[in-house]
């Protein structure tokens, strides 16, 4: 492995936790990796049974899935690599910190037991690789940054040197190719430090390796092409073509909750919540599947965007009862207080909105805004004006894809009915969010424009955000040069809550243009 000076450690662990941590933690849902396939040495053997593990395990069915591991009394690597899959899965989603303690051993003694496996099979290092993948996506997820982040170089270092030996071999290229397309989104000021700890990203690369699975393997077309889907959700953008192949995609899968969630949680980013809210009404729902109190938390969510401010607080609020977990418990007492406020109950909307700063954790980006918004409120103002109830009123049915009710909720103001220069920028840039999401790219423009403008010397992302956006719309028009000048000046906002995500997603379109 590359021998690190000294002096570039300090360096190198804040490249890890400023980037490397919520890249790789967002991916946590892309890298549902990977499935081993029937291997010639015995060591490595996926049987009909372990077929049918597998197949339990990524539906969620997980007890059915350990169950059938169980029963299997081979030394099989395949066994081992399906057994931390298990835990992976049930960590990701009950955040167990005592199962965290016990994953963490057991991943050890597992590794252990790969190492002493055959070492000339292409599936040796491809599983340690898996292994560790699976430690770091855990190791994230309860908070631990750096130590997580070893771990995905540690994966890419198996990986990489699985691909030198046997270029051939399709699961390996699928993995890589994932690690290819996270490490190629790096953004440029963090480029040195991944090449000086030897890793190698390229977006293209990534794209062609996924690309090669799924059209040369019928064995791994469908997780190759999940993954595809999954890279271009947090990483990429989904044109109309690929996000209809994609609902195709989840229709076909009804049984598998895996899938399912990832339907709702994607159709919710693109704005699409009403297919979101039909896919978690129509999802399976048996004691076989793990329970996930967070789909609640979702379909709450929808409520919220759709104004129906009562039925929210009750899904949120059974949701935390529910819920054992750490993560999101900020931002559902922030969202139990906007069902509240935007309900013009503002009393007892403050109360739940006290509790952010006492319950939970700052690992999210979701509670971390929740805690500063809750910061914020409390401490200068109590009573808000109403114009940050129709901002946010409107920002929701945004979100959501309810244009024409956002567009109604503002259609009543303009930019002097704000006096803070913070809603200023937000209503331009909201504003002409919901013009450019209905297909009026002209008159998204100028809105845009004039939140940049509002922006200058600004540390919030309404800027950053309006830039991005203009660099979309004139990529594609094809007017590279004014889509490559927004995508940099996106970048160059130096301090703002979505910094992070702001700058993957531009650095992933400039190299979309070659540059």
């Amino acid at each position: 492995m590359t021998q690190i000076p000294p002096n570039h450690i300090d360096k190198i662990q804040l490249w890890l936790r400023k980037y490397s941590s919520k890249k790789i933690h967002l991916t946590f849902w892309m890298t549902f990796l990977l499935i081993t396939t029937s291997g010639k040495a015995s060591d490595f053997e996926m049987n009909s049974a372990m077929q049918k593990a597998y197949s339990e395990i990524l539906k969620m069915k997980i007890a059915n899935g350990r169950s059938i591991l169980a029963h299997d009394k081979s030394v099989n690597g395949v066994n081992i690599y399906l057994n931390s899959y298990a835990d992976l899965i049930e960590l990701m989603i009950t955040e167990d910190k005592f199962l965290y303690e016990k994953f963490i051993n057991h991943q050890d003694e597992r590794i252990d037991l790969i190492e002493n496996l055959d070492k000339k099979s292409p599936y040796f290092r491809f599983l340690l690789a898996e292994l560790h993948l699976h430690s770091a996506f855990v190791k994230l997820k309860f908070g631990h940054e750096t130590k997580g982040s070893w771990e995905i170089i540690k994966a890419y270092k198996l990986l990489d040197a699985n691909a030198k030996e046997f270029p051939n071999f399709l699961p390996n290229q699928k993995s890589l190719g994932l690690l290819h397309i996270l490490i190629g989104s790096t953004p440029e000021n963090y480029q040195w430090v991944i090449k000086l700890i030897g890793l190698k990203g390229n977006i293209k690369l990534g794209l062609s390796e996924l690309q090669n699975v799924i059209h040369k393997d019928s064995v791994f077309k469908e997780e190759a092409q999940f993954l595809d889907y999954v890279v271009h959700a947090y990483i990429l953008k989904f044109n109309p073509k690929k996000l209809n192949e994609f609902q195709q995609f989840i229709s076909q899968h009804q049984d598998n909750l895996l899938f399912q969630f990832f339907g709702v949680t994607t159709f919710m980013k693109e704005g699409k919540s009403e297919i979101a809210f039909n896919i978690l009404e129509n999802r399976p729902e048996s004691n076989e599947y793990l329970s996930f109190p967070f789909l609640e938390y979702l379909k709450a969510d929808i409520l919220l965007q759709k104004g129906q401010y009562q039925l929210a607080s009750k899904g949120f609020q059974s949701f935390l009862a529910h819920y054992k977990g750490f993560n999101f418990v900020k931002d559902t007492y922030y969202k139990i207080f906007l069902s509240y406020w935007l309900n013009n109950e503002d009393a007892k909307g403050r109360v739940f909105l006290e509790k952010v700063k006492l319950v939970g954790e700052n690992i999210v980006e979701a509670d971390k805004a929740a805690t500063k918004f809750a910061e914020n409120f409390l401490a200068l103002n109590p009573k808000k004006p109403i114009s940050q109830k129709v901002l946010m009123k409107a920002r929701l049915a945004c979100d959501g894809g309810f244009y024409d009710k956002a567009l109604m909720i503002l259609e009543k103001y303009s930019e002097s009915n704000f006096e803070q220069i913070q809603d200023r920028m937000e209503f331009n840039y909201r504003k002409g969010r919901i013009f450019q999401l209905s297909n009026n790219i002209l008159q998204a423009i100028p809105f845009y424009e004039r939140a940049i403008v509002l922006s200058a010397q600004q540390i919030v992302s309404f800027g950053a955000s309006s830039a991005l956006q203009l660099g979309y719309i004139y990529q594609a028009k094809g007017e590279k040069l004014k889509a490559k000048s927004y995508f940099e000046k996106a970048i160059s906002y130096k301090k703002h809550e979505y910094k992070n995500s702001i700058d993957n997603k531009a650095k992933a379109a400039l190299n979309e243009l070659g540059y």
